[in-house]
């Protein structure tokens, strides 16, 4: 396979001339929304082996039924079934008839006081458990059909969308074990994934001398003291000297508690990179020439050793899940919307043809 298949051409970012710049896009996206539309999702609980307990937001359309395409989207850090671009593909996709499920990590969204230990890039085994849910929710939401001996529809009809770290997540969980993957998975597309954690780390200390660092450490901090307040039975490290960087915080606190030895180790085993020649499901990784935080080099020094399932699309600008793009390219302005969509139907469309 030539190097430049490996490489997706998607419809042009273009930013408008007010919003371009890496750092402008990625402080956009925080706070340009968009009209969100009014939660009305089923919320489902998971239980998980060791106790924890997450949370999975169901939308489904109106005559939705099994072997109809659905999704799962997952949120970045510090984020969840809120997040505003799930909240906006979640009615867009619906819209299309597609049954859309957002998941909350460990102790996020509605799941805030229902997990002791915390949600990190490599909890792709908390994904699998995810994954068997849904596909047991699809099968089984037709009891009339069901009752008539209807046969399940076998085809992949599950898409499956990771934004930045739970894009490593989803990644990490394709290609470390191909064989454990669902036969209902009929694609992933993960968007601005750090999937070399210990580069990235790297970039946000040396970005605006180390401000995106600082922002999260001081949310991820927080949300600890939250869950010690609600969940006196969580670990909780010795001593507490405020971390003043990501990397101090894992190493004080995610690394110990989810069962690694320093950070050093959480992001060499959890670092989706290594696992990327395995992967079988096709797959599209969506990044940005400019992204602060997840640099583009990440992925051009290792796309080579992909494997042939995996594109790489890499817009022109867009920041770190930014794309807030100029007026009439789109039916508005949140480009990475649009192109999810296309992706989405486009391997609908194939598989249509092949059967």
């Amino acid at each position: 396979m030539a190097l430049t298949d490996r490489y997706l051409q998607l419809s042009p970012f273009l930013p408008p001339w007010w919003l371009s710049g890496a750092h402008r896009q990625t402080l956009a996206a925080g706070c340009w929304f968009g009209r969100l539309n009014q939660y009305q999702a089923i919320p489902r609980q998971i239980v998980f082996d060791d106790g924890d307990i997450v949370v999975v937001h169901d939308d489904c359309p109106p005559g939705w039924q099994p072997g109809d395409r659905a999704a799962l989207l997952m949120h970045g850090l510090n984020g969840s079934h809120q997040s505003p671009v799930l909240v906006r593909l979640a009615a867009k996709l619906t819209q299309q008839g597609t049954r859309v499920f957002r998941w909350d990590m460990r102790g996020c969204g509605a799941g805030r006081g229902l997990a002791r230990l915390p949600y990190h890039a490599g909890r792709s085994d908390d994904l699998a458990r995810v994954l068997e849910n849904i596909v047991c929710w699809c099968e089984t939401h037709d009891a009339t059909a069901l009752r008539r001996n209807r046969t399940i529809h076998r085809e992949p009809y599950l898409s499956l969308l990771g934004v930045s770290l739970s894009g490593n997540i989803l990644l990490k969980y394709l290609g470390e074990s191909p064989e454990r993957i669902p036969c209902e998975i009929l694609q992933a597309i993960a968007v601005n994934p750090p999937i070399d954690l210990s580069h990235s780390l790297g970039a946000l200390r040396r970005t605006l001398t180390g401000w995106y660092d600082r922002h999260f450490v001081g949310k991820l901090f927080s949300d600890l003291l939250q869950r010690r307040s609600q969940r006196p039975d969580a670990p909780m490290p010795e001593q507490w000297n405020r971390p003043r960087s990501l990397m101090e915080f894992d190493d004080w606190y995610t690394a110990p508690v989810s069962g690694f030895s320093t950070s050093r180790e959480y992001y060499d085993r959890s670092s989706a990179m290594q696992f990327m020649p395995r992967i079988q499901v096709p797959t599209t990784v969506i990044t940005s020439q400019d992204d602060p935080m997840v640099p583009l080099q990440m992925f051009t020094r290792s796309i080579e050793c992909w494997s042939p399932q995996v594109r790489l699309a890499v817009a022109a600008g867009g920041g770190h899940v930014g794309y807030i793009a100029r007026r009439g390219q789109d039916p508005d302005e949140f480009w990475l919307d649009w192109r999810i969509l296309e992706l989405m139907s486009r391997h609908s469309q194939e598989l249509l043809a092949a059967a």
